[in-house]
């Protein structure tokens, strides 16, 4: 393997010089788009390069991340931990061809990524070795949730990309601890535990945590991976949850915002079980800015986003995704809710 670039500054002392990586991941709906504004926008005099992974057929993401300066690159098309990990290693190559222009790079995953197969990336590949250090894998937790998603029954041969996400994390952002009681809290705390005992716990509300526990924190230690599995290293195949897909919808023209709230307040309340997330970008009926809405289960919110632009052309892009979605049933009731169509 290439050595890494060292410059040195004291005598007897070596600096790594390589760039240090982040990898954020964590389930569906768990904060991690709230998170990634706070990086881009906080004035902490880092240039970050993103490179965003969505899993759906609709991109949504793109948008819920607010206007920066920093570099951000879109992977949509397919799941990073597997299908798309040569997009990765290419989009980094053409990072590095650009490396002043940047200090850090901040990799936010899918919610259904594990995150194991893109930390081995930054050590099977020679070239990505030598300039890129992996510094460390954050991951996010939502307080009111992850225990049913730890719990959940999979089928034969199929991981939990929940509990992987919390066993493979240097740092866990214990996000959403206002939407629970403190016994919750506690619970959920014990149960990360089980899972990683040694892993730091940093409990917040909407994301808000001190960006000096997470970014450039040398919290990666391939040699303490290696004792606990050491078969971290060769490259294995892994198997998602089939059941678990996803329905995108991308419509022109302007929502009925009645017949909206009717819509989704009955397919939550009646189908949220099933619906792990739910985000989209809409243009209501005589509302001058978009209207950005977010939802884990049955639990929705929403906010005005940026105003529509001159010329631009009002569409509604949402996702979902869960389990057991009627793709039929959420084109049709969705369509139902534009303003001009018969009720």
């Amino acid at each position: 393997m290439t050595t890494p670039a060292i410059t040195d500054t004291d005598p007897g002392e070596a600096q790594d010089t390589r760039v240090p990586v982040t990898v954020l991941t964590g389930f569906l709906g768990s904060g991690k788009t709230t998170l990634l504004n706070r990086i881009l926008t906080e004035q902490h005099g880092l240039r970050i390069a993103v490179i965003e992974n969505e899993f759906g057929e609709v991109g949504v993401d793109d948008a819920l991340v607010l206007d920066a300066e920093e570099e951000i690159f879109e992977m949509n098309n397919g799941c990073i931990c597997c299908t798309v990990r040569g997009d990765l290693i290419r989009i980094l190559g053409a990072l590095m061809r650009r490396r002043e222009r940047f200090d850090q790079i901040l990799i936010e995953t899918t919610g259904l990524a594990d995150p194991a197969p893109v930390a081995q990336t930054f050590f099977m590949d020679d070239e990505i070795a030598s300039q890129l250090r992996l510094d460390a894998i954050v991951t996010l937790v939502d307080a009111a949730h992850i225990l049913e998603h730890l719990d959940e029954v999979k089928p034969d041969g199929v991981e939990n990309e929940a509990v992987e996400q919390i066993a493979f994390a240097d740092k866990i952002v214990l996000n959403k601890t206002d939407l629970v009681p403190a016994e919750r809290v506690t619970e959920v705390i014990s149960r990360i535990r089980a899972i990683n005992a040694p892993v730091q716990i940093l409990p917040t509300q909407h994301a808000r945590v001190d960006l000096d526990q997470i970014l450039d924190v040398h919290a990666f230690d391939l040699d303490q991976v290696l004792q606990g599995d050491p078969t971290f290293l060769t490259d294995t195949e892994h198997q998602h949850d089939t059941t678990v897909t996803s329905v995108g919808i991308d419509l022109p023209g302007e929502l009925d915002e009645k017949r909206l709230n009717t819509w989704l307040g009955d397919l939550l309340r009646t189908k949220g079980g099933d619906i792990f997330r739910s985000k989209g970008i809409l243009a209501l009926a005589g509302q001058e800015r978009q209207y950005v809405f977010q939802g884990v289960h049955m639990l929705l919110e929403g906010e005005n986003g940026r105003p529509w632009r001159d010329g631009e052309e009002r569409r509604n892009r949402l996702v979902f995704i869960g389990r057991n979605l009627d793709r039929a049933a959420l084109n049709e009731g969705f369509a139902a809710c534009l303003a001009g169509v018969r009720a």
